[in-house]
């Protein structure tokens, strides 16, 4: 069994006001959100992992559900770190703890996790509440058999109200969910292709799929959400001028080895908001070095989708594109 093999390829798997002339300024999260971990493990984890996903839908488990595996009353802090540190780092059957999981979904393929990030997003998910799907309590109860497991729940209308939740938040936070909830819905949609019939499948997904189901965030939202590039694969995804000069501010950040924060732009009444897309290990395998990251047969159906693309010679932890959203006040 294959568990999302391959890349997010169509996920290239992200204020201050003036009356007249916009301005634009780089925000941190507030209060309960500012830990690092956090922001980490939505932005690298979700699209798989995802609070979001139905019971029936889901392509991985839920972060919480990794936290209840793997932690009880005896484990410590120190000890959950470092568990998640040796599954991160080398996901084997041998490291795992979660083997049903393992059993359904297959092995998580290795991914570029610094152990840093890893220790950050093991010590939010230790000192802190996370969410979790409409279903899984019934779910877990009816696993461990505490309970008899009725009513798991489908998560429709999960995205609409976590949109109206959305509202509350300040633009930047605004802004970044609605570009990690997209970024979930595509990446489900994709790892499932993938797993049922594979990348070749996968390339013509993103190719008919990526834009209705973008759309279709949008008007959950009432934003408009753009994924935008210097060096697009469709020539829709073209940056324009104004969005090449935040995908710039980006990359100075990763020259600068800085944590890219959103840019948020505001004027009277409108809103946008950037957040750059940047590269991991599975989407070289469709983005990298074509003499040696991309299989033959993988970059023949790229370039007969994609006779324009420019979208490879990339390599891990790069500045692919933007998010750019943009919304009323």
């Amino acid at each position: 069994m294959k568990y999302y093999t391959l890349i997010f390829a169509l996920l290239f798997a992200f204020s201050c006001q003036k009356s007249q002339k916009p301005s634009y300024s780089k925000q941190k999260s507030s209060a309960d959100a500012d830990h690092p971990g956090k922001k980490i493990m939505e932005n690298k984890c979700y699209v798989c992992h995802s609070p979001s996903a139905t019971e029936d839908g889901r392509i991985a488990p839920p972060m919480i559900a990794i936290k209840r595996h793997y932690i009880s009353s005896e484990t410590s802090k120190e000890e959950f770190i470092q568990d998640m540190q040796n599954w991160i780092q080398n996901p084997i059957e041998e490291n795992a703890k979660m083997l049903g999981a393992v059993k359904r979904f297959g092995l998580m393929p290795k991914q570029y996790f610094s152990k840093e990030d890893i220790k950050k997003i093991s010590e939010y998910m230790f000192d802190n509440e996370i969410e979790k799907p409409t279903w899984f309590e019934d779910h877990y109860n009816k696993e461990s058999g505490k309970g008899k497991g009725h009513g798991m729940g489908n998560g429709k209308g999960v995205h609409k109200q976590q949109s109206n939740n959305f509202k509350n938040l300040p633009y930047h936070e605004r802004g970044l969910k609605y570009a990690l909830t997209t970024k979930a819905v595509l990446g489900k949609n994709l790892m499932g292709k993938i797993q049922k019939e594979g990348t070749l499948a996968a390339l013509k997904f993103c190719n008919i799929k990526a834009y209705p189901l973008t759309d279709s965030m949008a008007v959950v939202h009432n934003a408009t959400i753009k994924r935008v590039s210097d060096k697009p694969r469709n020539p829709k995804n073209l940056a324009s001028s104004e969005e090449n000069m935040y995908i710039n501010i980006f990359k100075e950040d990763v020259k600068s080895a800085k944590d890219s924060e959103p840019i948020v732009v505001a004027s009277t009444n409108h809103v946008n908001v950037y957040y750059p897309i940047k590269t991991n290990s599975m989407c070289i395998q469709c983005h990298g070095d074509k003499s040696g990251d991309i299989q033959s047969n993988v970059l023949t159906q790229i370039d007969k989708l994609y006779p324009k693309d420019m979208a490879t010679g990339y390599s891990e932890n790069q500045v692919r594109g933007i998010w750019s959203i943009s919304f009323n006040k």
